[in-house]
């Protein structure tokens, strides 16, 4: 009997540490797919690009989704558009503790209609 009590509670700490991890994963992820339309698109070096205020939002959302992941910044501010062009790049800029933090940016894939983009913690 004590043995069945032991394996139910080793199970269930599995459980919820494994779901503790997904989570974690699921909302800490740096990767985003944003679509490109009249409100999001802006133009730069004559490519179509994801508006910085759209890609400097999204940063700012995602840089410290958990009390455990990241660590907490300002205002994010991004220079220009992010190209939709694969391997285009731009850093982005924030305060984190009186200190200036760059976050570089890479686009991973893009099509006519949308962009995949990632930032680095």
């Amino acid at each position: 009997m004590q043995r069945k009590h032991l394996v139910t509670i080793g199970v269930t700490t599995v459980v919820v540490l494994g779901a503790g991890t997904g989570l974690t994963y699921a909302v800490s992820g740096t990767q985003s797919t944003s679509g490109l339309d009249r409100y999001t698109t802006v133009t730069v070096d004559g490519h179509k690009a994801l508006s910085s205020d759209i890609v400097a939002g999204r940063i700012g959302s995602k840089y410290k989704p958990l009390p455990w992941v990241g660590r907490p910044i300002g205002h994010v501010s991004c220079p220009t558009g992010l190209k939709a062009v694969a391997g285009a790049t731009i850093t982005c800029t924030a305060k984190a503790n009186d200190e200036e933090v760059e976050i570089p940016v890479r686009v991973v894939k893009a099509t006519d209609t949308s962009i995949t983009w990632k930032f680095e913690r």
